[in-house]
């Protein structure tokens, strides 16, 4: 940790003035026990104020609240037999990663002790939960209002908003986040002078102050708009996208191109997309008299299974990113974290993201479908091409989608077959339609006359529970998915 960051944060809390539910200041008072119970205290005060963190500083005098110095060691500590940050972390409930800092403030030795806000639930100190009221520091159990309003103000760690990068000049913001990127893709004026593009930022919540006129930026910020994502940790840099191609069908097969990618998702989403459908071998397409060639897989596809990869990635999975490989006949898309509804009714459901700050800004700036119509576009551009459907599936503990290239109603699977049928249910249900005999041909290519092929594949996907009779006692009334 900067040390100067500290010396002015410091500065900062003593000229708030006086001490609150969220700040406490010591000379020397090092009583296990009264820290103990003033953790709780603070990461609930912490809560109810509306801060992410609560402080104690010993060191400073009472009364006058100036720099006395201290001589408060709290790696030396001892608390009942154990060190006191072992003993304190096992008071604590829920666990809080608290931090003891020690360093040379210009008029004596400070220790400060930084305490996060509470998140899932009040914090105790020995099953019991504190709060400050004045000076006192009395059970919250007795103050039922306050405990109430700090039930309503806890939420869950929010990953997008929490700190990238701390303490950093205006000068460093930008040069570390392509500001003007920002601007562009959500098609805002640029600011003809330097607060304004600040105050812009800071109401995204891409960056926000931090103390003595530096400023901190978030993961949100970083993660869209960093020039380079190694400028900042490694867990951040190891959310950036990999992309794998082989010459073959497995990864045994050599790769021919290897990318990984640097840029933030925004920053760098069309050049991976153009990247991508640049390498991507090309299909002949025939349409009435006309002779073209189209990527291998489409494009909207790629680019909407891409974004929902970014989008939906628990970011708390360390050392996983999202990863793009492409083989001789399929594509695989891959993000950490396990998805949030079944890969089965990840067609019809509204998707549900861990990030939503990230998935909303990212539709603002025109990377992806609005909530609930991407994967609709997916499966459409498939059946379009008359491809093999797509695969959506659990791997360990991440998610993946998988695009197949050409191959005809012959060369498909059974699995495969069925599969199609039912994502065609999903398409006409959604349309406000019903799947037929002859919706179906259409879907596969198969020749009218040979529609018994597709009634064969009907049979199986009932048998198999995908689809049911949308009416029995008008067998001619079509087919819906076994959820409609």
């Amino acid at each position: 940790m900067n040390e100067q960051r500290d010396i002015d944060l410091v500065n900062e809390l003593l000229a708030v003035g006086m001490e609150t539910i969220w700040l406490e200041f010591k000379k020397d008072n090092v009583d296990p026990d009264s820290i103990g119970l003033r953790c709780s205290a603070l990461a609930n005060g912490a809560r109810l104020a509306g801060k992410d963190v609560g402080y104690m500083v010993w060191g400073i005098e009472d009364g006058t609240l100036r720099v006395k110095g201290t001589s408060f060691n709290p790696d030396a500590q001892k608390a009942h037999g154990q060190e006191l940050q072992f003993w304190l972390a096992r008071q604590l409930q829920p666990s809080i990663p608290f931090e003891f800092r020690s360093l040379s403030h210009p008029d004596g030795p400070v220790v400060l002790l930084e305490i996060p806000a509470a998140t899932s639930a009040p914090v105790t100190f020995k099953n019991i939960p504190y709060i400050r009221i004045g000076s006192a520091t009395p059970k919250l159990t007795d103050y039922p209002e306050r405990y109430h309003q700090l039930i309503e103000n806890l939420r869950p760690y929010t990953w997008e908003h929490a700190s990238a990068k701390q303490y950093v000049s205006g000068d460093d913001v930008l040069d570390l986040l392509d500001y003007s990127s920002y601007f562009k893709l959500t098609r805002q004026p640029l600011p003809d002078n330097r607060q304004g593009i600040f105050d812009k930022l800071q109401a995204e919540r891409l960056i926000y102050k931090d103390v003595g006129n530096h400023w901190n930026i978030t993961n949100l910020g970083a993660i869209l708009f960093a020039f380079d994502l190694g400028q900042f940790d490694s867990a951040l840099a190891r959310k950036s996208v990999r992309f794998i191609s082989y010459a073959g069908k497995n990864r045994a097969a050599t790769v021919s191109h290897r990318v990984e990618g640097k840029k933030g998702y925004a920053v760098g989403f069309e050049g991976l997309i153009e990247f991508i459908n640049g390498i991507l071998p090309k299909n002949e397409h025939i349409d009435v008299a006309l002779r073209a060639e189209e990527p291998l897989f489409p494009t909207i596809a790629v680019r909407e299974l891409i974004a929902n990869a970014l989008i939906h990635q628990d970011m708390t999975i360390t050392g996983a990113g999202p990863q793009v490989e492409v083989f001789e006949d399929r594509m695989e898309i891959t993000n950490p974290g396990k998805p949030l509804i079944p890969a089965d009714r990840m067609i019809d459901l509204p998707p549900r993201s861990r990030n939503e700050a990230l998935a909303a800004l990212m539709r603002r700036m025109g990377m992806c479908e609005e909530q609930g119509s991407g994967l609709d576009k997916v499966i459409a551009s498939v059946e379009l091409f008359q491809l093999p459907p797509p695969l959506f599936r659990e791997e360990g503990h991440a998610m993946q989608a998988v695009l197949y290239g050409p191959r005809t109603f012959a060369q498909m699977t059974p699995d495969e077959r069925t599969r199609a049928c039912y994502h065609h249910a999903v398409l006409k249900f959604l349309s406000g339609d019903r799947m037929r005999n002859a919706s179906l041909c259409e879907r596969f290519g198969i020749d009218p006359r040979n529609a018994s092929q597709a009634s064969g594949v009907i049979r199986k996907a009932l048998g198999s529970s995908l689809i049911r009779v949308a009416d029995v006692e008008h067998p001619r009334a079509g087919y819906l998915p076994w959820w409609a």
